[in-house]
């Protein structure tokens, strides 16, 4: 699902509210996640998950075509880790 699907779902399941402002609704959400990892904050939504920053530690990379060495600084990637609540749902038998 890309977020234009989500908007579409969400304007669909909630007549009342016209799909321009269920858009800025998601956007919004997505900013604040966005700015709140940035800061280094974790964002936990109950029942769905917990995203985080993580710091990868500078390396010695290859380059793949020429099989050089060469030094990847370092970096944070965003994490997500699920809850229970949406484990339980995909694991249902």
């Amino acid at each position: 699902m890309i977020k234009s699907e989500l908007v579409q779902k969400i304007a669909e399941t909630n007549p009342h509210l016209y799909q321009r402002d269920v858009e800025t609704i998601v956007n919004a959400i997505l900013d604040e996640v966005t700015a709140a990892l940035a800061r280094g904050d974790r964002v936990e939504l109950r029942g769905f998950g917990a995203f985080s920053v993580k710091a990868r530690p500078a390396r010695v990379g290859r380059n793949p075509r020429t099989g050089e060495h060469v030094p990847v600084n370092e970096k944070y990637v965003p994490f997500f880790k699920t809850g229970k609540e949406m484990r339980d749902r995909l694991n249902a038998d």
